[in-house]
């Protein structure tokens, strides 16, 4: 398809951005419900990526590493709700369950939040975003729908009913997903690019995501006092390869979707072994 059409990728991000992700969002809150460790979880992965996010661009030397915000957010938000959350169930007790959830809501939170904020602009005064806009990106982003969809539904007494039907859209949502990043890899090999074509800014974002990132959610999870399989919950999550969330915004706003493609394929393929490794290493320090 991509090959064929190199533009459908974009046609399908945008309305998905529109009506899917608030959907979704809205579907991962009713079905989970909400407790006080979901909510730790979830501050500690928005916190962490934001703070990051601001180090990464107030710093020069992680700046020139990381000189634009499609490889930031390559390299902060990870594929928490398609593949994190499958392996938490599989590798961790399901009591865990809500601090795997409430990292995947931080991350899909500041995601959409402010990614398409981020990437469509900034003010010209010291790179700076202006607050009006924040402002706006803030009210107008998909997550920021769901969660109002989320408060309406428990005003109104129909929280269990959504719950459960929501999840339909959702599974929708990412089949779309898993298409567009299907049409924008084909979009590469038909400019007989190779995918494995790494510059080192790319090489320093699949790093942060795959390794950075997970070593710095552990020390904090050490900090914080979490026992095994909490710390075990929020690391792995950290450890997640790219999310597809990135592709989709780079394709909706036109922002370097060549360097989002590479970043979330090549980190999709390491994950196999890093993922499994990263366990190991985790039973071993316990």
């Amino acid at each position: 398809m991509g090959k064929k059409n190199p533009k459908i990728s974009k046609y399908i991000a945008r309305p998905l951005i529109r009506f899917g992700i608030p959907l979704s969002v809205m579907g991962l809150l009713l079905k989970e419900g909400i407790d006080i460790n979901l909510i730790k979880s979830a501050f500690l992965a928005f916190s962490v990526i934001g703070f990051l996010i601001t180090l990464i661009n107030i710093i020069p030397i992680f700046k020139k590493r990381l000189p634009n915000y499609t490889l930031q957010l390559a390299g902060l938000i990870g594929n928490t709700s398609f593949l994190g959350i499958p392996i938490a169930l599989a590798l961790l007790p399901s009591t865990t369950i809500n601090f795997t959830i409430g990292f995947d809501l931080g991350t899909t939170l500041f995601a959409w939040i402010f990614g398409p904020f981020l990437l469509q602009g900034k003010s010209n005064s010291d790179n700076i975003p202006n607050i009006k806009g924040l402002l706006n990106a803030l009210i107008n982003s998909p997550a920021s729908k769901g969660i109002i969809g989320v408060l309406l539904a428990y005003l109104f007494q129909i929280d269990e009913i959504l719950g459960n039907y929501l999840w339909i859209p959702a599974r929708i949502v990412i089949a779309l997903a898993i298409i567009i990043v299907g049409t924008r890899l084909g979009i590469i090999t038909n400019q007989n690019e190779s995918i494995f074509d790494l510059n080192e800014k790319i090489k320093f974002s699949i790093s942060l995501k795959l390794f950075i990132l997970p070593f710095i959610i552990f020390l904090i999870s050490k900090f914080l006092n979490f026992n095994f399989y909490q710390s075990s919950a929020v690391i792995l999550q950290a450890a997640t390869p790219t999310a597809i969330s990135t592709i989709l915004m780079a394709e909706a706003y036109g922002v370097k979707q060549k360097i989002a493609s590479k970043i979330l394929f090549t980190t999709t393929l390491i994950s196999i072994f890093t993922i499994p490794l990263l366990k190991i290493l985790l039973n071993i320090a316990n």
